[in-house]
């Protein structure tokens, strides 16, 4: 039972879907026989497209009801070949997930398409052919590069796009915000594709991050990292267009794209006045990451032997080695915190072992204190920490809810953790009392109602309406808990 969970954490459905290589042949035997070719006609109706604004709910063809969001560049002409990102986000919110690359896209001239049906709820075959049939769309409508499409997205999107390239071969390259390669046995050397990682130093990805950009490395996928400050979010816009400027260096060089001195100019420059301001700052590692990648980058368009130079000088800078050890003390500090986590939470799960909540709380007091460290790498390896934990729990909630029949008490039980980990996630403190008045626990129910309240709850017609509370929201002690936090409980209160 362990080893499935370790097998599986950290990847939710994503790793569940690629443990075997049986699955993986399944897939594509299944779409080598459906074929990656038009299917359908084309629209019978004539679309208007404006340019320069996201549009939604576009069909996907006359025959199923499958709808895309699209961006097109304000220059935007049928002259020439586009290069085209493919978004993915897995709630099928194609829109919004257009909305922060829309900037970017209009200042590198790239098309967006966004499907509006992929969703994580969805076998992976499914959610391929949905994309799959966006991308013959599109290929349809439009005059596309063949050799400058990629996939996008973030956090579970960021890993389908990833897997998209093992299916479908003629991915150019994968922007990937907040997560890095799901699973690396889905990666095949001749078939490689160019991987642009986005991250934010306190996100709880960013260690696996680090690891991948390792991993690819060896593998011999092209690869870069770009590491802003923050947490587990969508980058800044400004983020994004130099992931997008990496995607054009790279086709530029590959000759898909058209030489731009001017281009390669500016973001070589922009490169290096951002070095000397991380050096002004003393952030030396960082220098140097970003010296390295400019070098990576512009490669193949300029003569970068300085750099190799700057960069020597900058490892022998006493605060550079300094940072570097602290860096690296610091990333092997969090693996072993992290492997003690995994390793007690699954003995918890095992065992139900209730007493052990107070242990976890004591764990997130210790972590709290990251938050008031004087150093910056302490700090945010507090923050990855935390959120590590969190998706941890909710990566075995998602185990625990696929399992047929489903452990309600170990359900329970991560629900109950997850109080403890992220106290202002109501919508926790509300499963647990509909839970337990289900089952006329009342005291459980009891006590996580005056908790709920306690951090500031407040939706009073939410609760009154909660599944399976009819009796609990009648008796005396739920409504004095609700009239001393809220005021005016809903049924008066019945003194015996």
């Amino acid at each position: 039972m362990i080893i499935r969970r370790l097998q599986t954490i950290g990847h939710s459905n994503f790793g569940r879907i690629f443990d075997t290589k049986n699955s993986m042949k399944q897939i594509l035997l299944f779409l080598f026989f459906i074929g990656f070719m038009s299917s359908g006609t084309l629209y019978s109706q004539e679309l208007k497209l404006r340019k320069g604004v996201i549009i939604d709910s576009l069909p996907v063809n006359d025959s199923i009801p499958e709808s895309f969001a699209l961006y097109l560049p304000t220059k935007f002409d049928t002259v020439g070949k586009w290069p085209v990102i493919f978004v993915f986000d897995m709630q099928g919110r194609g829109k919004q997930a257009l909305r922060t690359m829309k900037a970017a896209a209009e200042e590198q001239g790239y098309l967006l398409a966004a499907s509006n049906n992929v969703h994580d709820s969805l076998s992976i075959a499914n959610n391929i052919l949905i994309a799959n049939r966006v991308f013959n769309t599109v290929y349809r409508l439009f005059p596309i590069h063949k050799n400058r499409v990629y996939t996008a997205g973030f956090a579970n999107g960021a890993k389908f796009a990833t897997t998209i390239p093992t299916f479908i071969k003629q991915i150019t390259g994968v922007l990937s915000l907040g997560s890095g390669i799901p699973n690396l046995d889905i990666l095949n050397s001749r078939n490689t594709f160019q991987f642009v990682g986005v991250v934010g130093n306190e996100d709880f990805n960013y260690t696996g991050m680090l690891q991948s950009e390792k991993i690819l490395d060896q593998l011999g996928f092209p690869n870069q990292l770009i590491v802003f400050d923050g947490g587990h979010r969508w980058p800044d816009p400004e983020y994004i267009d130099t992931a997008m400027e990496i995607l054009t260096l790279s086709a530029i060089a590959n000759g898909a794209a058209k030489k731009d001195s001017t281009f390669v100019m500016t973001g070589y420059r922009r490169n290096l006045g951002e070095v000397s301001n991380l050096m002004a700052t003393n952030k030396m590692t960082k220098a140097y990451d970003l010296l390295e990648e400019t070098a990576e980058n512009y490669k193949e368009h300029l003569n970068v032997d300085s750099l190799k130079t700057w960069k020597r000088e900058l490892k022998k800078h006493r605060d550079y080695r300094t940072q570097k050890r602290n860096r690296a003390n610091l990333l092997f500090q969090e693996s072993l915190m992290k492997e003690d986590y995994k390793f007690n939470l699954l003995e918890d799960i095992e065992t139900l072992n209730y007493n052990n909540l107070g242990w976890w709380n004591y764990q997130m007091g210790e972590l709290k204190k990251y938050e008031e460290k004087p150093s910056p790498a302490e700090r945010q390896m507090g923050m990855r920490l935390q959120g590590y934990l969190n998706a941890l729990i909710e990566d075995n909630i998602d185990i625990e809810l696929s399992e047929t029949p489903v452990n309600v008490e170990a359900v329970n039980f991560l629900w109950m953790l997850k109080t403890i980990t992220d106290p202002m996630d109501y919508s926790y403190y509300l499963k647990i009392i509909s839970g337990s008045a289900l089952y006329e626990d009342y005291g459980t129910a009891l006590f996580y109602l005056e908790e709920l309240l306690k951090n500031g709850y407040k939706d009073k017609s939410e609760l009154y309406s909660l599944e399976h509370t009819a009796l609990l929201r009648i008796t005396p002690e739920f409504n004095k808990i609700v009239d001393k936090y809220l005021e005016d409980a809903r049924y008066d209160l019945i003194e015996e």
